[in-house]
């Protein structure tokens, strides 16, 4: 097997470790390969990570990638694919195509654009919309949505990180914005930041909230909030009761499925705590993945 190597460009955004644990890991500020691939399914674990890589820093030494082991958008469920193609315009967040029962799909956030990752992102279904979560995420929105033909949504609060969003979500109360999917806006991260539930069963959380496999736990980004943390402590026990779900898709983050039941317990749970934290500088490497 050929060997692997992380390069100087990494910005630990964690989008790697995702997709290949036990193969990559974190030392010194950055991913690192812990060890080769032993078989077919961790060299297509490796690829993934690879092409999710914002900054292409995961490469075999043979030279790149093979694009016929491009696993995106990858289906994490029957009604959830991960768009992989991580953007380094929006820190390498994660993003997601939510698949509706008509046919349909939203893009929760956007990858990397190019026309050709457009089309075989629509090949899934016809975008209708594209939501996106926070001003952090907003890089290549407006494309997307125009290559779909699609509504591009932001709250007010970070509105002019998208001025020329086609809807805006105003206020702190919960908006249906289309069959099984609500809009929740959660300030703290960002003034704007906000989250999509769809079907009771998966929570699209923007940077509000993410699945630590550090602490195998919820947690919130405390070391990385642009507006205010005790803001973002507010929103979480204003809405915390109202949420139920079975997945947590974070733009940055691990994801993580649960039972309902669990995962509302965990929430509240994480709502109580935040109540706690109180401002502190911004330190990407406190961040605990």
């Amino acid at each position: 097997m050929d060997g692997w190597y992380v390069d100087e460009r990494c910005v630990n955004c964690d989008a790697a470790r995702q997709l290949a644990p036990g193969l990559i890991g974190e030392a010194d500020g950055r991913s690192r390969i812990l060890r080769p691939p032993d078989d077919e399914a961790e060299t297509r674990r490796l690829h993934a990570a690879a092409f999710a890589c914002p900054t292409r820093s995961i490469r075999p030494v043979s030279g790149r990638p093979d694009p016929a082991l491009d696993p995106f958008p990858m289906a994490l469920d029957d009604r959830v694919l991960l768009c992989g193609h991580n953007s380094r315009h929006t820190a390498g967040a994660n993003s997601y195509l939510l698949l509706r029962p008509a046919g349909t799909a939203m893009m929760i956030d956007t990858p990397r654009w190019s026309q050709a990752l457009a089309e075989r992102y629509a090949a899934s279904g016809a975008v209708t919309d594209v939501l996106l979560t926070h001003r952090d995420h907003a890089a290549h929105g407006r494309r997307y949505a125009d290559f779909f033909g699609a509504r591009l949504w932001i709250h007010e609060g970070d509105l002019d990180a998208a001025p020329d969003a086609d809807r805006v979500i105003r206020g702190l109360d919960p908006v249906e914005i289309g069959e099984g999917v609500t809009v929740h806006p959660l300030p703290g991260h960002t003034r704007g930041s906000v989250l999509y539930l769809a079907d009771d069963r998966y929570c699209f959380s923007g940077d509000s909230f993410y699945w630590s496999r550090a602490t195998g736990d919820l947690e919130v980004v405390d070391s990385v909030t642009w507006y205010s943390i005790q803001e973002l402590a507010a929103s979480l026990a204003r809405t915390a009761g109202r949420l139920r779900f079975e997945w947590v898709l974070p733009g940055h983050g691990d994801r993580r499925r649960l039972a309902a039941d669990e995962m509302s317990r965990r929430l509240r749970a994480l709502a109580e705590r935040s109540r706690a934290l109180r401002p502190r500088p911004i330190d990407f490497a406190a961040v605990r993945w």
